[in-house]
């Protein structure tokens, strides 16, 4: 096994390889241009480090991660165009840089790309990649989905926010990690058990993002932060809100959410407020730690060397601490 930052390494140094300048420079360019912008790359890491887990070299595992990495870019060009974001890692967004029509092509052009790194595999291997992708890939779009209808209702429940962030993060970090269980081809109790160690590890990880998207730093956060609140996105810090405030101040929120006040800015900061003086802030951290500890629970019975599974564990601790 190696560090995180050795296999972030092997990863770039392939991706780095792939042929994606090719014409039209429309279509492409923006492609190169999203998977350049950087980012943890947590997902094609989790796949190769998954392969090695159960014994089998991270190598044969590299076409997987990409297809990961290129699907998980092609749903975050389409996801800044559907919430008008202007930033993505710091940087323009695909249809702020060039315009929606490009982001959209573009977008549809990298999830066949994706299917096409599976193609490297035996036919019995690529069949089991092709049909979790499958499934994968349709529930985040679901996740998607309900997240855009959300924004419109008023009578969202936890358990609905929790299973769209189930479907639109976590079942990509999930299936991530199973890809590297069936190109080691290890048994179907541990491709399920690290399905669902990554499963619970990608919903801490959405109600981290959903943390920091209000409480992030601007200088490391590498998105607009408050976006949420700007779209009205009825998050768990929004929902857990809901739930502890006293009646004026679950007026104020929701009045929040369904006008826009004179400056964006000051909407954010109000919010910000509720969302700290009536605990839900503290409640988010707390559900972070929840779904992070369920992650862990899944290490005790995966038939792994225990170093593997202290290896896994820091990672997740790891992920947990981001900033970013």
């Amino acid at each position: 096994m190696y560090s995180v930052a050795a296999y972030q390494e092997f990863f770039m140094a392939y991706l780095d390889n792939q042929t994606i300048h090719k014409e039209p420079q429309n279509l492409y360019h923006p492609i190169h241009y999203i998977l350049s912008l950087g980012g943890k790359r947590m997902r094609p890491v989790l796949t190769l480090m998954s392969a090695e887990i159960f014994d089998t070299s991270y190598q044969k595992a590299l076409p997987a991660s990409m297809a990961v990495e290129v699907f998980h870019n092609f749903s975050l060009v389409h996801d800044d165009i559907m919430d008008a974001a202007p930033l993505r890692r710091g940087h323009e967004t695909v249809h702020e840089k060039w315009d929606t029509n490009t982001g959209i092509l573009s977008g549809d052009a990298m999830l066949i790309l994706a299917y096409q790194y599976f193609e490297k595999y035996e036919p019995k291997t690529f069949r089991k990649l092709a049909k979790l992708f499958s499934k994968t890939a349709l529930e985040v779009c679901e996740g998607q989905q309900w997240d855009v209808d959300f924004e419109t209702r008023n009578d969202v429940t936890i358990p609905e926010y929790l299973k769209m962030i189930e479907f639109k993060t976590a079942v990509l970090v999930a299936a991530a990690m199973k890809m590297g269980a069936i190109i080691a081809k290890t048994s179907k109790t541990n491709a399920k058990l690290i399905y669902d160690f990554g499963l619970n590890l990608g919903i801490a990880f959405q109600l981290q993002d959903d943390y920091l998207d209000a409480f992030g730093d601007p200088a490391t956060f590498g998105k607009q932060v408050g976006g949420d609140i700007i779209e009205n996105k009825k998050t768990y810090l929004y929902l857990k809100a809901l739930e502890f405030s006293t009646d004026s101040q679950k007026e104020q929120l929701t009045t929040l959410f369904s006008t826009q006040p004179a400056t964006v800015a000051a909407k954010i900061e109000q919010v910000k407020h509720i969302f700290t003086v009536s605990g839900a802030a503290v409640a988010t951290q707390e559900a972070i730690k929840k779904y992070t500890h369920l992650a862990f629970e899944t290490l005790n019975n995966l038939q792994i060397a225990s170093d593997k599974k202290a290896l896994l564990k820091a990672f997740g601790e790891n992920l947990m601490e981001r900033k970013v």
